[in-house]
C-alpha cells in the first residue's frame, strides 16, 4: 500500500497522507514517499501543492515515528534525517504549498505543517509540539521554523507544556490562514490553489524564495551554533532521552529524573 497518494488537478498537485492506521506517523518510508511526490510535481511544473490527510481523519499526523529514533548517544534529528530533508523540500519547493488540516497535528507533524506556505484548518484541528514528553531535543532548524510561524511566548508554552492549542487560537495568532468547516474546506483550498495558479508562476516562485531567504536572514555565529548543538547533546546523551524512547516502546508513562 502506498503511504502517500498523489493526484494532479489542473495545475495543482495534491499529496495525501495515506497511513491513517498509524496516524500518519512520519516514518522514513512515508517521508521518502512525500519527498518523491514533491520531486515528481516539481518536474511537472505544478503551480501549487495541497498537502492533506484523508478526509475526516482525527489525526493529520502524529509526528516523527518514535520507533525509528536512535538510542542515546546519537543526534536524533541531524541535518540528514529524512524529516529535516522533507522540511527543506517543502520550504524550497518552487510553488506554494498549502496544508489542508483536519484533526490533530503533533510533534514533527507541526513542523511539516508550518513549513507550508499557507494553512487552512477545520474547527477541530489542534497543534501540539511534544518533544518534552519524550525527552527529545529539538534541533536548531526546527526551532527556527517554529519561531518564524509562532509568537515567541506561544512557542515557549507549546514546547514547555507539550499541550495542544486549538484551531481558533492558532488562527487568532496568525499561525493559520483560515478555518473552514469539513464540508467546505476542500472546495475552499482548491479555489485558493487555483487563484495562485492563475498568476505568474515565475513571479510567485521568486517571491516565495525571497521570503524564505529573508525569514532566515538572522545571523548565527559559529560560536552560537556550536553552543546550541552542545546543549542538544546534553539531552540526547542523557538518561532522560533513553527513558523517553524506552517508555514509548514499552507503552508506559516515562519517569524523567533530569539527568
Amino acid at each position: 500500500m502506498s503511504l502517500v497518494l498523489t493526484e494532479l488537478k489542473d495545475s495543482t498537485g495534491v499529496i495525501t497522507l495515506n497511513n491513517s492506521e498509524k496516524r500518519n506517523a512520519l516514518s522514513d518510508a512515508l517521508v521518502h514517499e512525500l519527498i518523491d511526490a514533491l520531486n515528481g510535481f516539481r518536474a511537472q511544473n505544478v503551480r501549487a501543492i495541497i498537502l492533506r490527510a484523508m478526509p475526516g481523519v482525527r489525526v493529520w499526523s502524529a509526528g516523527h515515528d518514535i520507533t525509528e529514533l536512535p538510542n542515546r548517544g546519537r543526534d536524533p534529528l541531524g541535518w540528514y534525517d529524512q524529516l529535516r530533508i522533507l522540511i527543506r523540500s517543502i520550504q524550497e519547493f518552487p510553488a506554494p504549498v498549502i496544508a489542508l488540516i483536519e484533526g490533530g497535528v503533533w510533534g514533527g507533524g507541526c513542523e511539516v505543517a508550518m513549513a507550508c506556505d499557507m494553512l487552512v484548518t477545520t474547527p477541530d484541528a489542534t497543534f501540539a509540539i511534544t518533544p518534552a514528553k519524550l525527552g527529545v531535543p529539538y534541533n536548531l532548524g526546527g526551532l527556527l521554523t517554529l519561531m518564524n510561524m509562532i509568537p515567541l511566548p506561544i512557542a515557549k508554552e507549546m514546547l514547555f507544556t507539550a499541550r495542544p492549542i486549538p484551531a481558533e487560537q492558532a488562527w487568532n495568532l496568525g499561525i493559520t490562514n483560515y478555518i473552514k468547516s469539513p464540508e467546505e474546506i476542500e472546495d475552499f483550498v482548491f479555489s485558493l490553489a487555483l487563484s495562485i495558479g492563475a498568476n505568474s508562476p515565475l513571479s510567485v516562485s521568486v517571491m516565495k524564495e525571497s521570503l524564505r531567504l529573508l525569514s532566515s536572514a538572522s545571523a548565527i555565529t559559529p560560536e552560537l551554533f556550536e553552543r546550541i548543538q552542545g546543549l542538544r547533546r546534553v539531552v540526547y546523551d542523557s538518561d532522560d532521552y533513553q527513558e523517553g524512547i524506552d517508555a514509548f516502546r514499552q507503552k508506559r508513562k516515562p519517569v524523567f529524573c533530569g539527568k
